[in-house]
């Protein structure tokens, strides 16, 4: 929600290395259905609850990936090109500088793929900070909605989840978190304005 659309940046990624797209879709889709429908571990379950090694994750990947010319991908520092085009979306940050200003805690809940994160800026942004291959859980393990509400002191009926994949909504909303499903920031921020009796655009 932070960053721009994960699709955007992998197109780009896969444009920029001449990657067969149909074989990354594929592969994905099977692998993002098995971190989900809880039949066991897989590289996605591994990466984003620290189990696997990010320089794994990109071995297994490059192994399955192929170039459009039917060549090899690179595995060195893979993850990395991927979400080289990641860019932040302004208005989220802004949005939540201005709910924090006015006394809302926040925080952030990530799903980490090994990928950096803008650390300078958390300080300024969040009063709590939970990202899943550090705490050894991944959403949408209840124990991490759990734990990140135990650190911003509130019940989980006071607390609004904001995320881009409907399996992590309904699991906030399982434990009484209010859920706000991500598809555009202009409609998310308006939502958060609603919940909260809050303006949090200029």
């Amino acid at each position: 929600m932070l960053t721009s659309p994960l699709k955007e940046a992998i197109l780009a990624w896969v444009t920029a290395e001449q990657i067969d797209w149909a074989v990354y879709r594929t592969l994905m889709q099977s692998w993002v259905e098995q971190a989900y429908d809880g039949s066991g571990a897989n590289p996605i379950h591994g990466l984003e609850d620290g189990t696997l090694a990010p320089a794994e994750f990109e071995r297994l990947l490059a192994a399955e990936l192929c170039t459009v010319d039917g060549g090899e991908v690179d595995c060195t520092g893979l993850l990395s090109r991927m979400f080289q085009a990641f860019q932040p979306v302004e208005e989220m940050y802004d949005a939540l500088r201005a709910a924090r200003r006015a006394g809302v805690p926040t925080a952030l809940l990530s799903n980490s793929w090994g990928n950096e994160y803008p650390r300078e800026l958390f300080a300024e942004l969040f009063d709590a900070v939970v990202i899943s291959g550090e705490v050894g859980l991944r959403k949408p393990d209840e124990r991490i909605f759990r734990h990140t509400v135990g650190l911003l002191g509130l019940e989980p009926a006071e607390c609004v989840f904001i995320d881009d994949i409907e399996h992590n909504i309904r699991a906030a909303e399982a434990l009484g978190i209010v859920g706000l499903h991500h598809t555009d920031p202009a409609v998310t921020v308006a939502r958060l304005e609603d919940m909260l009796g809050l303006p949090l655009t200029s």
